[in-house]
């Protein structure tokens, strides 16, 4: 799909013009309406539910599409509340949801399917740099809401990022339809929800097929984007038949072992989360307990 945010014009090569209208007296009639579903049709519109937007008018794309729903957690913040372990907790019960960070006139979003950070924005950023925005807000003395969604939901908004695509439906589209009318949500094809907040154009937000976890930027997690190297204890600790495995498999199971590999392949922490799905959060003593007890150092 392009990525062209315009409006779609009458020359463009992807449009399909109008059929002709018949002429009177041809012989060419227009299919009979029936009745009876005109009524069906009507019935399933009602059944589809209209969300209210929750922040009216929000610049950020992802703020703008977030339906109204009840915080399960509000007015978190730093003193009493690690925003790590929150984030933590989350992923453990596989939470779905968006998380809004607010100080002063300062405000971050971030979308979260099966507990894990998938989309972000914020006023001047999205993706990761707008996720290391919420936590700066938060560090800064901002509160923390936490409000969850259906997981269809948060499947369709996880797509929305910094632009929109010309909008193609098909009967596997999942993701959010944009127009100047108001935006439809779609799961496989099918409408699930409509809200009434818009964009100046008609555009698509297409959800992936599984949403990959955000990671943070450089500048906020600088040890999950360096290069570590195995050890002599580290190579013995992939090796079966040493007694140092045997130790290092009952601290860390099959996760930290496979872990452990994967640096030894010369991939970064944040690598191996996108991966592998793991969230950075339960890497991150990993690391720090395979440099203390020397399994690895940095390369």
């Amino acid at each position: 799909m392009s990525d062209d945010l315009r409006p779609v014009s009458a020359d463009d090569g992807d449009v399909v013009p109008p059929h002709d209208a018949p002429e009177a007296g041809n012989g060419v009639t227009g299919t009979p309406v029936d009745p009876q579903q005109l009524d069906v049709n009507e019935e399933l519109a009602e059944l589809i539910p209209e969300l209210s937007p929750m922040f009216h008018g929000a610049a950020p794309f992802l703020a703008r599409f977030l339906p109204q729903s009840p915080a399960t957690h509000t007015g978190l913040n730093q003193n009493f509340c690690d925003l790590h372990a929150f984030l933590k907790y989350l992923h453990e019960h596989s939470w779905y949801g968006y998380l809004h960070a607010i100080l002063g006139d300062q405000s971050a979003y971030v979308l979260l399917y099966e507990g894990r950070t998938v989309t972000a924005a914020a006023a001047s950023a999205t993706g990761e740099q707008a996720l290391g925005e919420l936590l700066n807000l938060y560090e800064q003395g901002a509160s923390l809401s936490a409000h969850p969604l259906p997981p269809h939901y948060a499947h369709v908004l996880s797509g929305i990022g910094s632009r929109a695509w010309k909008f193609n439906l098909t009967e596997d589209f999942t993701g959010l339809h944009a127009r100047p009318t108001g935006a439809i949500f779609y799961v496989r094809g099918e409408i699930v929800a409509t809200m009434p907040a818009t964009l100046p154009y008609e555009g698509a937000f297409p959800a992936p097929l599984r949403p990959q976890t955000l990671i943070l930027p450089r500048s906020l997690a600088g040890w999950a984007h360096h290069h570590y190297a195995l050890t002599l204890r580290g190579r013995d600790a992939l090796n079966a038949i040493t007694d140092v495995h045997q130790v290092f498999r009952m601290q860390h199971g099959t996760g930290g072992l496979l872990f452990l590999r994967s640096l030894g392949d010369k991939n970064t922490p944040a690598e191996y989360a996108m991966r592998s799905d793991v969230a950075l959060h339960d890497l991150e003593p990993m690391i720090q307990d395979f440099l203390k007890t020397g399994c690895i150092k940095e390369a």
